[in-house]
């Protein structure tokens, strides 16, 4: 997989715009169980009071807070506050607000920023809390005498009416220091979030005291949180359908590039490459292997970037929330870890197998499909069935050992993220009872110890379609880095002018790579214009091997194959193969029409030159009883064409080219000895200085030809023409005598 990274270079721009709305899309989503729990926290259990520092305040409300305060903490309170009354600048404007002011002064809060704030909280909160703790004590009498004889007085001695704050606020400093140090440290264990929940209930008292509205206050702060919430969905949202598109872009031009690399690297492929990769093989990397990355690019974008954004982050936010409950999460870590890697370890090695059952099963039915007459023919469907079902069978018993064991993973997660709900919720409400964790933070802890379970969830979705995608990776990059053995010299030289078509072997040996021994021995002849060379052996003999050194399908192993004295290893191929009309062993045609077939001789071919083409190779007569005439379509492969059609018809693609080489490689074998005839005469006609190589098992089609080569296993026995050959070498007469009588041979 590591090995097609560079094919993602050009969809960098793409890949960095979504791993950046990946981040604000985690962000959002990590943003959502905070305010959930700022809805529950103070939106419902603070009913709407943020914090402990109330916006506004009675003067004689301040002066009881003020009490507990040290000299300093008062002084930098009061700084924050304005004292407004009835001759105040602002007091219409006030008034409105605080009703309560019309009657008495009112401290109303500065602007402050949030550090202030910060350090207001737990000072007010505090003096709110000591102050609500004597007013309840106060309801208790034996509760209310323990605080009076607590700091030095009776309460039955005081007047009747006498207000406890104003006999608090004039004992010395160092008596009120030690009695606001008793209930400072009923509060110690409290952090901040605690002091201002508990401080909220006095203060909502105060507001109702200053003719506030305070049954607004709940509702007006869980509207706006949600509000927000919703704003933050939908950009989480919005980014969601972004990354999507970002990711199927990516995706989808990715398969396309390596598709089309597949397909140019195939392109250049000689038959020694062809031997490494068998058709079947190239098809199933072209589709199945490339798709399965397409797949693997567009999760990886839209979850593996995300997965660990989404988990650290979660991580972070909940220790937040509550540090003392990290082993739940590291827990839940620990048990998802272990159980990702056992599956991956036990599934991987099946993964490998998988492909190559792939390309068995593609082989198979290729093979079926192709041969479908020759197995009717032979009776085999049964065997044919057998072998197709074996195939099958293997495939299908793989995915499902594969499958059975990613199946379990999914329940054994939802069992774990079930496990962890119940622990936080079991461990969160003893802290909440103990007053060391609200309500809202043990909601937001649960959501995102969830989200740290999906996180792993998406990973190990990664994990099911990581591994089967990784063997394709290497399978596609197997093959764009083979390098074809033949290739174009650096500096490529170019055929003397004019071309002639001289073709030259010398001292030519040639081994099939991975071969031990040489299929070709010394062969060394020289084919000339406007002559026809004729190949002829017995099955083996080499005859085929020698025509594909001519076009570079080959390259040999020693000696040289010169055209007009130059190596043509010196030529660039394409310049090479411009000059030769080849036509293969099998004719092969392609989906489209006639004309479309022939064309691929010449595309500029005009419509004088195809039917010239045509009436030479002997398929006019075939044509022209078709309706469409040369409009006619033919099937993938020319399966709607008989064998000598389809022969014709790969005869007159090559001449359509007007080439100074022609190469026919046993052409002519389905052809009726009436047509060989009639189309060899035609030939000569046509090709005219052109240099024609014909490989042949029919001494017939050759008895005319200037120069006859006789092969036996790989080396020339004979060469010459019909009368010398049947007067000299004996492998040529055993051939022709096998075809022919002495009579037909004078």
């Amino acid at each position: 997989m590591l090995r097609l990274f560079r094919y993602l270079k050009p969809y960098t721009l793409l890949i960095l715009l979504a791993i950046a709305l990946l981040f604000v899309q985690a962000n959002a989503d990590l943003a959502l169980p905070d305010y959930m729990s700022d809805i529950v926290n103070i939106g419902i259990q603070q009913g709407g009071v943020e914090n402990a520092v109330p916006v506004a305040i009675r003067q004689a409300e301040m002066a009881k807070l003020t009490i507990f305060m040290s000299t300093a903490d008062k002084t930098r309170v009061l700084s924050d506050y304005t004292l407004m009354d009835k001759n105040s600048p602002d007091f219409a404007a006030n008034a409105k607000l605080y009703p309560l002011l019309a009657q008495e002064p009112v401290y109303i809060l500065n602007k402050l920023d949030s550090s202030e704030i910060d350090w207001l909280n737990p000072v007010m909160g505090k003096a709110f809390l000591a102050i609500s703790g004597i007013q309840q004590a106060l309801a208790d009498p034996a509760k209310a005498s323990a605080i009076a004889s607590s700091m030095g007085f009776d309460l039955a001695k005081l007047p009747p009416g006498t207000d406890i704050f104003t006999v608090l606020g004039q004992l010395p400093a160092a008596q009120i220091s030690q009695f606001s140090s008793t209930f400072e440290s009923k509060y110690a264990a409290l952090d901040d979030k605690m002091i201002i929940q508990a401080a909220a209930a006095p203060i909502k008292v105060e507001y109702t005291a200053l003719g506030m509205d305070t049954g607004k206050f709940s509702t007006a702060y869980i509207i706006r949180i949600g509000a927000l919430m919703l704003l933050i969905t939908l950009l989480s949202g919005a980014c969601t359908i972004s990354v999507g598109y970002l990711a199927a872009k990516t995706a989808a031009g990715l398969a396309r590039d390596l598709r089309r690399n597949v397909f140019q690297r195939v392109e250049s492929f000689s038959n020694t490459e062809f031997d490494q990769f068998s058709t079947a093989s190239l098809i199933t990397r072209s589709t199945n292997d490339i798709t399965q990355i397409q797949m693997v690019v567009m999760m990886m974008m839209r979850m593996v970037f995300y997965a660990p954004i989404i988990g650290v982050g979660g991580v972070i936010r909940a220790l937040a929330k509550s540090a003392s409950m990290w082993w739940v999460i590291a827990l839940a870590v620990i048990m998802l870890l272990g159980l990702i890697l056992s599956a991956f370890a036990i599934a991987l090695p099946k993964f490998k197998i998988v492909q190559s059952l792939i390309d068995r099963l593609n082989l198979v039915t290729r093979e079926n499909l192709s041969g479908m007459m020759v197995i009717r023919a032979f009776d085999m469907q049964r065997f044919e069935e057998t072998r197709f079902d074996q195939a099958n069978k293997d495939l299908t018993r793989v995915n499902l050992f594969i499958n059975r064991v990613m199946v379990i993973m999914m329940p054994v997660m939802m069992l774990i993220m079930n496990g962890v709900t119940v622990l936080v919720i079991w461990v969160g409400a003893q802290q909440v009872a103990q007053s060391t964790m609200q309500v809202g933070d043990m909601i937001a802890f649960m959501q995102y110890a969830m989200q740290i379970v999906m996180a792993f969830l998406m990973m190990a979705m990664m994990f099911i379609i990581l591994p089967r995608a990784a063997v394709s990776g290497e399978r596609i990059a197997d093959v764009l880095e083979t390098e074809p053995v033949i290739k174009d010299p650096q500096s490529p030289k170019h055929f003397i002018e004019p071309f002639k078509g001289t073709v030259e072997f010398r001292n030519v040996s040639f081994r099939y790579p991975g071969a031990e021994e040489d299929v070709l021995h010394n062969i060394s002849f020289t084919a000339q214009p406007g002559q026809t060379t004729a190949l002829i052996g017995t099955t083996g003999s080499g005859k085929s091997t020698i025509i594909t050194l001519i076009p570079r399908f080959y390259d040999v192993t020693e000696g040289a194959v010169y055209i007009d004295g130059t190596d043509i290893r010196e030529v660039a191929q394409h310049e090479l193969r411009s000059r030769i009309g080849y036509v293969p062993q099998k004719g092969m045609l392609f989906s489209g029409t006639i004309e479309s077939n022939l064309l691929y001789g010449d595309e500029t071919a005009s419509d004088e030159t195809l039917k010239l083409a045509a009436d030479i190779s002997q398929a006019a007569e075939f044509i022209a009883t078709k309706p469409e005439g040369l409009q006619t379509e033919v099937a993938q492969g020319g399966t709607n064409v008989s064998g000598g059609q389809k022969q014709r018809l790969s005869i007159a693609r090559a001449l359509v080219k007007k080439a100074p080489i022609y190469i026919f490689d046993d052409s002519f074998s389905a052809l009726d000895f009436k047509t060989d005839a009639l189309l060899r005469k035609a030939l000569k006609g046509y090709t005219g200085s052109s240099t024609m190589l014909i490989v042949t098992q029919r001494i017939a089609t050759i008895k005319d030809a200037e120069q006859i080569i006789v092969l036996d296993e790989g080396a020339i026995v004979g060469k010459g023409t019909h009368e010398t050959l049947m007067k000299d070498c004996k492998v040529y007469q055993g051939i022709a005598l096998s075809q022919l009588s002495k009579e037909e041979l004078a």
